[in-house]
């Protein structure tokens, strides 16, 4: 029987990847690629021949049956993301509980995950923290954050850079104008930022200064 890796890549800073996932990568039979052509581009810097096949939200459904069959025909399979852990806001889930009920042996390797040095980095309390990842975009957002808003635990978002403003300005309307906020963005990248103050000075800064790049944003827990 073979096994699945879920291997962590970069999640800017083409150095942050560990020796061992490299070998991995190299000594695998398939890799598993969110998007083939991003992950492409590691692969080549990195100079990893290994075949690739495309993994992602679309069909992530249809290909888990024939993927554990494979591994269970002696395909060693690793799976990568576009940046940073898989199954975390990313493909991998799926495949990983059908390989669990399959008996079959999964490995994941520690690595880059964008929200570990955004919390600490924030100066929030790290100590107890939860992990909401996207909020929902319409159906069920105002509950969620009706719900979080009693959080006392410090709280870690993403979200894209269009919406920024938007959600910041939700922050200050359900949580409070006061309550902490970080925003870090473009993590390990040439053009790294991390803004922190209230949540209206963070909804000031970047309705003046609007985004670019990769975003995650940590809110302090309600007091």
């Amino acid at each position: 029987m073979g096994k699945l890796y879920l291997v962590p890549t970069p999640i800017g800073n083409l150095e942050d990847i560990t020796l061992r996932a490299i070998r991995v990568l190299k000594e695998a039979d398939l890799i598993l690629a969110e998007d083939t052509r991003t992950s492409g581009k590691l692969l080549k810097h990195l100079e990893i021949g290994t075949p690739m096949q495309s993994h992602h939200m679309h069909n992530e459904h249809k290909m888990v049956d024939i993927l554990v069959q494979k591994i269970q025909a002696g395909t060693t399979i690793a799976l990568i993301s576009d940046a940073g852990t898989p199954a975390i806001s990313d493909p991998g889930f799926l495949l990983t509980r059908a390989c669990v009920a399959a008996n079959i042996e999964v490995d994941c390797l520690p690595g880059a995950t964008a929200f570990v040095p955004a919390l600490v980095n924030s100066g929030l309390p790290n100590d107890k923290f939860v992990f909401e990842g996207f909020l929902p975009v319409k159906k069920g957002r105002q509950t969620r954050l009706k719900l979080l808003a009693e959080e006392t635990r410090t709280i870690i978002f993403y979200e894209s850079p269009h919406k920024l403003v938007k959600t910041l300005g939700q922050f200050v309307e359900y949580f409070d104008a006061e309550r902490p906020v970080s925003v870090s963005r473009e993590l390990t990248k040439m053009y790294e930022e991390t803004v922190r103050g209230t949540a209206e000075e963070v909804l000031k800064h970047f309705t003046e200064k609007p985004p670019k790049g990769e975003i995650v944003i940590v809110v302090g827990g309600k007091k």
